[in-house]
């Protein structure tokens, strides 16, 4: 049975709050210090935790490439058909360039004081692409409405778990709703709605190398035996995820207006 595009749309709600209800259902929860024990901590040219701190470059590369590919379609009609499109992917990039700057800065000493650093840009890319992703396939005017309160609250997400550990009471579930609700709707938005630009196998390849950064994240320390000590799985989480934005200059580049 087909469903209506309303039908759908209101499945994506009741996802929203049933995930939001879960989620206030559980009790706070700290970040683990084991996190920022990282299986590469060799050092080079001075630089600390070589590795994982200079993996973050491409990040740099892949904002920059996609901010002038925004840039540069800025008066095409059949790239962007309107404002709001054209600023969330520019925010998209802008995070996805500060990501390469705060993650940097997190690994040269990682501990909680700058793993805020490395998460607040993550929630500027993860919200403006949700947004986009909304506006695009959705509904525009909602995108559009979504799009300034995604970014704040994304922000407030990462700044409350920040302040909460300060203090002694940790608690990430906010920040694990900004990430990881848009990585498990995404997929369903791309295959319940129509796309309205070309080019849906670059998103489809931005979401499988993100999966694959978290992969090779999780299994950090066994990478990094398996490889013989050559690069560990959190590097390899860099390089796999900046790669996987890459596909999303191409579509900044190459999507054209098809419906």
């Amino acid at each position: 049975m087909k469903l209506s595009h309303h039908v759908k749309t209101r499945l994506l709600i009741v996802l929203a709050v049933l995930c939001g209800a879960a989620v206030l259902m559980l009790p706070p929860v700290p970040q683990d210090p084991a996190y920022h024990d990282f299986a590469d901590k060799r050092g080079l040219w001075g630089i600390a935790n070589f590795g994982d701190a200079m993996s973050n470059l491409p990040y740099f590369l892949t904002g920059l490439l996609g901010m002038l590919a925004v840039y540069r379609r800025r008066d095409d009609t059949e790239g962007f058909r309107s404002a709001f499109e054209k600023q969330a992917m520019f925010t998209a990039f802008i995070g996805i360039f500060l990501v390469g700057l705060g993650s940097g800065y997190y690994h040269l000493a990682p501990d909680n004081g700058t793993l805020f650093w490395d998460r607040l840009p993550m929630t500027i890319g993860f919200m403006a692409i949700y947004a986009m992703l909304i506006g695009e396939r959705v509904h525009e005017k909602a995108g559009k409405i979504l799009f300034p309160l995604l970014l704040v609250l994304g922000a407030a997400a990462a700044l409350y778990w920040h302040v909460t550990e300060q203090a002694g009471r940790g608690d990430l579930r906010f920040y694990a709703i900004v990430q990881f609700f848009p990585l498990i709707t995404a997929p369903l938005i791309l295959l319940l709605f129509p796309p309205k630009y070309s080019g849906t196998k670059y998103l489809w390849w931005l979401m499988l190398f993100y999966a694959v950064a978290k992969f090779t994240e999780h299994f950090d320390k066994a990478i990094f035996e398996v490889l013989g000590h050559a690069l560990s799985g959190h590097t390899l989480k860099h390089l796999s995820s900046a790669f996987g934005t890459y596909y999303l200059v191409l579509y900044a580049r190459h999507r054209k207006y098809i419906a």
